[in-house]
């Protein structure tokens, strides 16, 4: 049967959001970050792009290279919102819906042709989210994600593309290599120095000379670039929270003890949140006393996925809770309010340029395992695993 994926992206969906709540900034260069030594720019308009501007640069350089920017500090808040009713407006009229992150969405609409034209649907899903909210999306469809992927980045802004069965590689040929996803700059790097400048030249290339250069990752490339993507749509479904708790076989008062739990468990919730490519908006603190009195506090927050920040709210709402000095037989962590969108959420924070550092720290835990990493803090002084009865 034949592939029909679409894929769907809000265009400068934080930057679309503002305009909504103050008309004003239409039509204007806008930064939705901060201009100050550690912002970092989470998006941009395409105003503000025309002068260089893009996301994840430095918001000091992107004020020098648009010095008449309006900058915004960003409202997350509102930005789910936005996200959510998107989601919920295509998710009730797709067959299979995959969210890959707060603003970009793949529907699965194979073998659909026979009751409706999947491109014609396509468009009208596009109308609708305008009509109704005021959001420019564009939309590609093809026999692939990956295509799909690529030919919403050429349609946009507000555009729409139909790449037909048998055209994948004719459409990729004259992109830039760097066009294609998971190519970074390094990569982009080598290949040129290889005299790599288009998709259509990564293809002709054998399969067997990317592998000796890049490994697995060349096999990878090969495919994308010869247009072949049989990766499946991954099924959405809204996860309302996640959390860890452990209870203790001997109840304790040792603060080093506990403060190290919660350090370890919030550790371990911020890597899960980052893998999963979300944030969380509510952090919550359980604690159960020797007498089996049970004590939850909880606290929103600003959306992140940054252990420092976790941590900090986690250990001060702690020590508000613990107040009645008795042994504590159990404790636990909650994050609720959670939100797809990966690490590019946490730029309205002081986190964000340790981006970087929690992108190295997952991909080693990845391979060797969560415990293969862990903060100093819990270094300093070893666990008493006689203490644990279960932890989940």
């Amino acid at each position: 049967m034949q592939r029909s994926i679409v894929h769907m992206d809000l265009d400068s969906f934080f930057v679309a959001v503002e305009c909504l709540k103050d008309s004003r900034l239409l039509g204007k260069p806008v930064i939705v970050g901060s201009s100050g030594d550690r912002g970092v720019v989470a998006a941009c308009s395409y105003e503000a792009r025309r002068f260089g501007v893009h996301s994840a640069m430095p918001g000091r350089m992107a004020k020098q290279l648009c010095p008449d920017a309006v900058f915004i500090r960003g409202d997350y808040d509102a930005y789910s919102q936005y996200s959510d009713m998107v989601t919920d407006m295509v998710q009730h009229r797709a067959p299979l819906l995959e969210k890959a992150s707060v603003d970009e969405f793949y529907i699965d609409m194979s073998g659909m042709d026979r009751f409706m034209g999947c491109y014609q649907w396509a468009l009208e899903v596009k109308n609708r989210v305008y009509k109704e909210l005021g959001l420019h999306i564009s939309v590609a469809l093809s026999t692939s994600k990956t295509v799909s992927k690529v030919a919403v980045g050429e349609a946009k802004p507000n555009g729409q593309i139909y790449i037909p069965i048998g055209m994948e590689r004719r459409f990729l040929e004259p992109l830039r290599i760097e066009k294609m996803p998971m190519i970074g700059d390094k990569t982009t790097h080598l290949l040129r120095t290889m005299g790599v400048q288009t998709v259509g030249t990564l293809a002709q290339i054998p399969q067997k000379t990317l592998e000796k250069v890049f490994g697995k990752n060349g096999t990878w490339m090969w495919e994308k670039a010869n247009g072949i993507d049989t990766s499946s749509i991954v099924p959405y479904s809204a996860q309302k929270s996640m959390s860890k708790e452990s209870t203790y076989e001997k109840d304790t008062a040792d603060m080093v003890f506990l403060r190290q739990e919660i350090i370890r468990m919030v550790s371990e919730l911020s890597f899960d949140l980052r893998t999963q490519k979300c944030t969380s908006g509510c952090i919550a603190v359980k604690i159960r006393y020797a007498d089996f009195d049970t004590q939850t506090k909880q606290f929103s927050m600003p959306y992140t996925a940054s252990d420092q920040i976790l941590r900090k709210y986690a250990l001060d709402l702690f020590h508000k809770l613990y107040n009645r000095r008795l042994m504590i037989r159990l404790i636990g962590i909650r994050l609720s309010k959670l939100a797809s969108g990966g690490m590019q959420l946490n730029l309205f924070d002081n986190s964000a340029l340790t981006g970087p550092l929690y992108q190295a720290m997952d991909r080693i835990r990845l391979r060797y395992g969560i415990t293969s990493l862990k903060p100093a803090s819990i270094l300093l002084q070893n666990r008493r695993p006689d203490r644990l009865v279960k932890s989940f």
